[in-house]
C-alpha cells in the first residue's frame, strides 16, 4: 500500500475528483493549505499599492491505495490537475506500513 499526497490548484479539485471516481477511487481527504515553490507568490495591486503574496492557496489531497493502483491514480491526478503553468503542484508517494479500519478492526488492504 502507498499514500498519495497531491498538492493542486483549488480550481482543479472538481475534475480530479470526477476522474478518480471514474476509475473507482472515491476515497480521499482534502485539506486547504498555503504554500509556495518556484512560483514564489504573486504581486497584487490594491488601491494603487503593490502587495507581494508569497503563500498561495492550494489543496492537499491525501489517499491510500493498493500498490497495483498507484500508477493509474498518479497519472489521473497529474493529467486532471495540469494547466502547464508554474504552480500546478506536486504529487508525493509514500509507503504505508498498515491500515486499520476503526469500526471493524480490519487490517491491511481489506481496511481500504
Amino acid at each position: 500500500m502507498k499514500k498519495i499526497v497531491a498538492i493542486i490548484r483549488p480550481n482543479k479539485l472538481g475534475i480530479v475528483k470526477e476522474s478518480l471516481d471514474d476509475i473507482g477511487c472515491p476515497g480521499l481527504t482534502v485539506t486547504e493549505v498555503k504554500g509556495r515553490g518556484r512560483q514564489k507568490g504573486i504581486t497584487e495591486i490594491y488601491r494603487d499599492r503593490a502587495y507581494q503574496i508569497d503563500l498561495l492557496p492550494k489543496l492537499e489531497i491525501n489517499m491510500v491505495a493498493r500498490d497495483d493502483k498507484i500508477d493509474e491514480i498518479v497519472e489521473i491526478i497529474a493529467k486532471s490537475a495540469r494547466t502547464g503553468e508554474i504552480g500546478d503542484g506536486k504529487i508525493f508517494i509514500l509507503p504505508i506500513e498498515d491500515v486499520i479500519r476503526i469500526r471493524t478492526g480490519e487490517r491491511g488492504e481489506s481496511a481500504l
